[in-house]
């Protein structure tokens, strides 16, 4: 017979050990949980018993997780329009003509947001699609940056310097 200690710190028992394998069976015990035989002085782990040893050992993995076996599932894979997005988002902040390419990168990058939130178990790449986003509205930000101060420039050099090439 065998007393055991809960996780809620109370003792449960006695008990004998056909009772404490259908408990783990059950799992409402495992190997950690502390045990004390009848007449024994102090409390152990349940798996250091010798008629429990084999809670010590790892369970043996014969075949595939329930998950991929029943399901028939893929592993994930990135949306192919996130990353799309992130790489066109990168070169509109890098490249001249930037504003094409973080537009494109920014419609891209909502699209596979959409793709990922509709398929789950299949798509994966939220991350790349919030950066595309981001980085596409810094690189619009940046063009309408540039556009302004080229404006500004022009504005600001006034019509003294238009005239010497009218002439």
């Amino acid at each position: 017979m065998y007393r055991i200690l809960g996780a809620d710190g109370k003792e449960y028992g006695p008990a004998s050990g056909e009772v404490l394998r259908r408990w783990i069976a059950e799992r409402r015990v495992n190997g950690q949980t502390m045990t004390q035989s009848e007449g024994a002085p102090g409390w152990k782990p349940l798996c250091t018993l010798p008629e429990f040893a084999d809670l010590a050992q790892p369970p043996r993995i014969t075949a595939a997780p329930p998950s991929f076996a029943s399901e028939g599932a893929h592993p994930l894979k990135n949306s192919p329009m996130a990353v799309a997005g992130f790489v066109c988002s990168l070169l509109g902040l890098m490249c001249c003509g930037g504003a094409l390419f973080s537009v494109l990168g920014l419609v891209f990058s909502v699209i596979g947001l959409g793709e990922i939130k509709r398929h789950p178990r299949q798509l994966t790449g939220n991350s790349l699609a919030i950066a595309g986003i981001a980085l596409a509205i810094l690189g619009l930000l940046l063009c309408l940056l540039v556009l302004a101060g080229a404006l500004g420039a022009e504005f600001f050099r006034g019509p003294r310097f238009h005239h010497r090439f009218i002439l």
